[in-house]
């Protein structure tokens, strides 16, 4: 499935994009300029911009085909595949970086084997889920997928400002509230930062809700997870500390998104030229492909 991301849509769409400049270049421009057609010159720019999908070309209707949605390209709609780009699929990495630092993170929050404390996860947080991330997202930027980059770029920002807080004895913000304010301010704060990402993540989920199941599934745990965290520093037990059994709930979904990230990954690594097998990523009925699908269904048993 993921071999499909490099079927060629280049040749049809130049045709349209040269089709609609030789129009254009025919027609006279009789608003003073406003509406003049493009040189030569910057026809070429935009064509080869198009290509990449960007540019005043880039959406001309020239009937060529759209991939469906596909985690492992973390593109939520219809898409169109690059054909000989020059940058490789960065999904897998982002998602892999995601997924490694949400899961350590995850297991604290549980306190497994009694790990309570998360000083190892600054280090991951810094290397691989925040500057890996980010460039994941830059490189997703490159490639023309703006869910990807926003996303991808947006949680490796997450994964260093979170490394940047808690760093221990580097940048001194929890003791700034502490010695300013109480030890209670800090962790209204800290739940603040998290109710902030849940609200992104609720964003981003409602961009996924015409994709794949396991690509909805991947931002609806991790919405949860960052709900329950938040709620957990705001929500307080009687000793004033973060509400054990709703930041374990926390851990939990944390595992179940890092699963699901890595999920999503391998689907976008894995491909007939290298594994046994293809990662199944079933699609919602609903959405475009899911209607494709029941269309020919319905056919065969016409």
């Amino acid at each position: 499935m993921a071999t499909t991301a490099n079927t060629d849509h280049t040749g049809n769409h130049v045709l349209g994009a040269e089709k609609m400049y030789h129009e254009d270049t025919s027609t006279n421009t009789s608003n003073g300029g406003l509406n003049r057609p493009m040189t030569h010159e910057e026809h070429q720019t935009a064509l080869a911009a198009s290509r990449f999908g960007y540019g005043p070309l880039a959406h001309v209707s020239s009937g060529d085909p759209r991939l469906p949605a596909f985690g492992g390209e973390f593109q939520p709609g219809l898409y169109k595949g690059v054909k000989d780009r020059k940058f490789a699929n960065p999904a897998p990495l982002g998602l892999s970086a995601f997924a490694l630092t949400t899961f350590v993170l995850s297991l604290i929050n549980m306190s497994t084997r009694g790990v309570a404390e998360p000083n190892l996860v600054v280090g991951l947080a810094f290397g691989y889920g925040g500057l890996v991330q980010l460039l994941a997202g830059m490189w997703e930027m490159a490639v023309g997928n703006t869910f990807g980059a926003t996303a991808l770029s947006s949680y490796g920002g997450f994964w260093l400002s979170f490394a940047i807080i808690l760093t221990p004895g580097g940048f001194q913000i929890e003791e700034a509230y502490t010695s300013m304010q109480s030890a209670t301010a800090f962790l209204d704060a800290f739940g603040f930062f998290l109710m902030g990402w849940f609200i992104f993540t609720t964003i981003l989920l409602i961009a996924t809700l015409r994709s794949t199941i396991a690509f909805f599934f991947l931002f609806f745990t991790l919405d949860l997870t960052f709900m329950l965290l938040g709620i957990g520093y705001l929500h307080r037990n009687a000793a004033g500390e973060p509400n054990p059994p709703i930041i374990k709930a926390g851990g939990f979904f944390g595992l179940l998104a890092a699963f699901a990230a890595w999920y999503n990954a391998l689907a976008g690594l894995a491909d007939d030229s290298n594994s046994f097998f293809i990662i199944p990523v079933a699609h919602f009925p609903w959405s475009v492909k899911g209607r494709e699908m029941r269309q020919k269904s319905d056919k065969a048993t016409v």
